[in-house]
């Protein structure tokens, strides 16, 4: 699921509900905002977040409303009751910071079926204590922050491990990528807004690439406002559930080698090796095809994409992304393309059984 964030108290009513309708044509299906910087007039900016919230949910998105423990007391709202979130058009009451376990257990139980989203940024036990409170385990699902200031984002292993823990857990989780024109956030400052710091100031497309190809990141979020035309179109065309790779074809490629790569869900095989990863069952599609030796460079090269060719016999139509260099000096293997180098970092995340698709960079 993919998702945009608008901020109320800092924009227009009518700025923040054309781009929910921008986005929403293009699929996006999230709505994230913040209480957590309310003006003094609560009641004024109050009523802007309702009038937003409620057309986003009017266009279908899932909307979560940012809170924490001292909100909670200056709007005299009680964790025993959540309906003040639900009337103001709220479907998910995201904690930024956690309570001691027992508030968060009991909100899941709240009459108006609002979701309970914690923040799994922090490396803590913070969700197994919920847990021994006996939730409602489905009302529970998790979000990373977001950070304003630069190098302060999560480093990639950090996030990698961290997020894992909470994906094995069955959570849903979400994490925030940063558009490269909006300049909107709930904080005075922001130098962008990605949970990954390694992603601030790259393109968007390739921020939310890293978290869907991670295998670890339900919903993708665009933290600050407002992502352009062009950034909601680029992060629209990708695939949500699938790693994907972006690919340069070679020349040489024919009309069915790029059949092959591009028009074919790829899967790696369960008994994987250190040398390529072996997409085989599209062999069984192209086999009566005619695949002559085109391209059969003689040593194969990390993010190199090969077909198997005629003279392969069985082999024939085997698509292959290759791990680390390999003769091919019989010249079995066409070489059809090759993945763009900042890519070769998610062959390594691909395990068993592991789906994956293939995107022509020229036609992106």
């Amino acid at each position: 699921m993919k998702g945009i964030s608008v901020y109320p108290n800092k924009s227009s009513v009518a700025d923040c509900i054309n781009y929910i309708d921008k986005a929403a044509d293009l699929g996006f299906s999230r709505l994230f905002t913040s209480l957590l910087e309310l003006t003094e007039d609560q009641s004024k900016t109050l009523n802007k977040f309702k009038t937003v919230l409620t057309h986003a949910r009017a266009r279908k998105m899932w909307v979560s409303l940012d809170v924490n423990p001292a909100l909670f007391a200056s709007l005299h709202v009680s964790y025993n009751d959540l309906s003040f979130f639900k009337e103001l058009g709220a479907d998910i009451v995201r904690l930024d910071s956690s309570f001691d376990g027992l508030p968060e257990s009991v909100m899941t139980y709240n009459p108006e079926g609002l979701t309970i989203e914690v923040n799994i940024s922090n490396d803590t036990k913070n969700l197994e204590n919920i847990l021994s409170y006996s939730p409602i385990k489905d009302k529970i699902i998790g979000c990373h922050n977001f950070y304003p200031q630069r190098y302060t984002g999560l480093d990639t292993e950090y996030f990698l491990n961290t997020t894992k823990k909470y994906h094995d857990l069955g959570l849903r989780t979400a994490a925030f990528i940063s558009s490269n024109s909006g300049k909107i956030g709930p904080h005075p400052y922001n130098a962008g807004l990605p949970t990954l710091e390694i992603h601030r100031g790259i393109p968007i497309e390739k921020q939310a690439q890293y978290l869907i190809n991670t295998q670890l990141i339900d919903d993708i979020l665009i933290g600050n406002a407002f992502a352009s035309d062009e950034e909601l179109q680029k992060v629209a065309k990708l695939s949500s559930n699938i790693p994907q790779f972006f690919i340069d074809f070679v020349p040489t490629a024919t009309e069915l080698e790029r059949e092959i790569v591009l028009k074919n869900l790829h899967f790696n095989r369960g008994d994987i090796n250190s040398y390529a990863i072996r997409s085989t069952f599209v062999k069984l599609k192209y086999n009566k095809q005619n695949i002559p030796v085109n391209n059969p460079v003689p040593t194969l090269k990390r993010g190199m994409i090969t077909i198997g060719n005629n003279d392969f016999k069985q082999y024939k139509g085997e698509l292959n992304i290759v791990k680390q260099n390999m003769d091919n000096h019989d010249h079995l293997k066409n070489v059809v393309a090759q993945i763009v180098p900042s890519d070769l970092q998610y062959i390594d995340f691909i395990k068993p059984w592991d789906k994956f698709k293939f995107i022509e960079l020229a036609s992106y």
